[in-house]
């Protein structure tokens, strides 16, 4: 089997680690020359594509790969991958295709609970742009007659992107807004949960979140009690110093289930909520 993946980051980083054995080969995309070579250096042959226009050397590797991964970021013209490679994808015919989208698709539902049946109705620009990417995959994949499968992820967090070291860095804050509540989802979940969807290639929405959507400074005063440190203090939401990205998530709020991953995927949640997944992280030092 041969995977190639458009965009190398956090989360499709932890999932070519974790499949990296079933793989005669990997392929995957970044901007620069510098990441080129720490890709090169994890075993995946890198490619470059900024997504203004096709990146050498991606159409002839995708007339080969059987396992196409996609997670770049949509803007005002569309998915990048999509747009410039589209052709290349469908010519090569893969047997799994996976996108990588946000539950920010979701939209405000006030703290209700919602699934993937639940209609969008996206508040930001980016979440309206990624309800659109996943609609123009979904055409794709009824067009060429190939499974896309859409993961929508919460907050990622895992090593080196925690509660941890917000607070290490000092830039950890305990927002109060009445009501308000996030899922998140450790990034070696989403791993598993890709990996469990290859063997289930047809086209389907999952939700790829914990089980336990909750305040926000719960996340920031428990990883403050495991560290042995006093929690920064308390801020209303509403008079609050934030960037206006910072201030949209909070318009934002819902609890997203994930009874569809765990029922047709069969996969169960390494860290199904957020006080496992800081245990392990201070278990592997991320605390000290």
């Amino acid at each position: 089997m041969r995977l190639f993946v458009f965009g190398v980051g956090f989360s499709s980083r932890a999932f070519i680690e974790r499949v990296k054995p079933r793989f005669e080969w990997i392929g995957g995309t970044t901007r620069s020359q510098d990441k080129a070579e720490r890709l090169r250096a994890m075993g995946v042959e890198p490619f470059l594509f900024d997504g203004t226009a096709p990146g050498a050397g991606i159409a002839a590797a995708l007339a080969s790969a059987t396992h196409v991964l996609l997670s770049i970021g949509p803007d005002e013209a569309g998915d990048p991958a999509l747009v410039h490679h589209g052709r290349d994808i469908a010519a090569g015919r893969p047997e799994w295709i996976g996108y990588l989208s946000t539950v920010g698709v979701y939209g405000d539902h006030d703290g209700a609970w919602v699934d993937e049946e639940t209609p969008c109705k996206p508040v930001s620009t980016r979440s309206v742009q990624r309800v659109e990417a996943e609609n123009a995959w979904l055409a794709f994949g009824r067009e060429a007659d190939l499974p896309v499968q859409i993961f929508r992820l919460s907050g990622i967090y895992g090593p080196g992107r925690n509660a941890f070291e917000n607070l290490k860095k000092g830039t950890a804050k305990r927002l109060i807004k009445p009501g308000q509540v996030f899922n998140r989802i450790h990034v070696a979940d989403i791993a598993g949960a890709l990996e469990a969807s290859m063997a289930r290639p047809r086209t389907r929405i999952f939700n790829v979140t914990d089980d336990e959507p909750c305040p926000p400074q719960d996340v920031v005063t428990h990883a403050a009690e495991l560290m042995g440190v006093t929690p920064p203090p308390e801020q209303d939401f509403a008079t609050a110093e934030l960037s206006p990205m910072a201030r949209s998530f909070y318009g934002e709020n819902k609890r997203v289930a994930n009874a569809r991953v765990k029922e047709e995927l069969g996969y169960r949640f390494q860290f199904p909520n957020y006080r496992v997944a800081l245990a392990a992280l201070k278990a592997a030092g991320e605390a000290d």
